[in-house]
């Protein structure tokens, strides 16, 4: 059975859509997990600006990775976001962003997580509440 940081790093992050963003695991670790989203053109809306559904993925990728960081391998076998409340704070720009995603409650199946998301230079660009059931 692989452990969890296999299942961040291969399933979760590794997955398709995670891989088409580019997305990079920074750091794993027990209810905490930090996530990359390098900047290139094909993540932007217009000039520098990198898109709100890109950032928005990197939280959901982040915040599933942290929900997965904690979890019992052999009770739980899949997962689904149920929430998801995103607040914009500034603009992403021509630089990469990082999410850094922590659990803040843990329930039997049901697991509630912050992601915060600066870019390289330290500008907070969103900050968001993750809803995620394991199961």
């Amino acid at each position: 059975m692989p452990n969890v940081e296999e299942v961040v790093r291969a399933a979760i992050v590794g997955s398709p859509l995670a891989s088409h963003l580019g997305l990079q695991v920074e750091r794993v670790e027990v209810d905490r997990v930090g996530v990359r989203l390098p900047f290139r053109r094909e993540v932007t809306t217009i000039g520098d600006v990198v898109h709100g559904g890109a950032i928005a993925s990197l939280i959901d990728t982040a915040a599933t990775a942290a929900a997965w960081s904690g979890a019992d391998l052999e009770q739980q076998s899949r997962g689904t976001t149920i929430g998801l409340t995103v607040s914009f704070l500034a603009a992403g720009r021509g630089q990469d962003l990082v999410a850094a995603a922590r659990v803040i409650q843990r329930g039997r199946t049901i697991c509630v997580c912050e992601v915060d998301v600066a870019g390289a230079d330290g500008t907070r660009v969103a900050r968001a509440l993750v809803t995620y059931k394991l199961g």
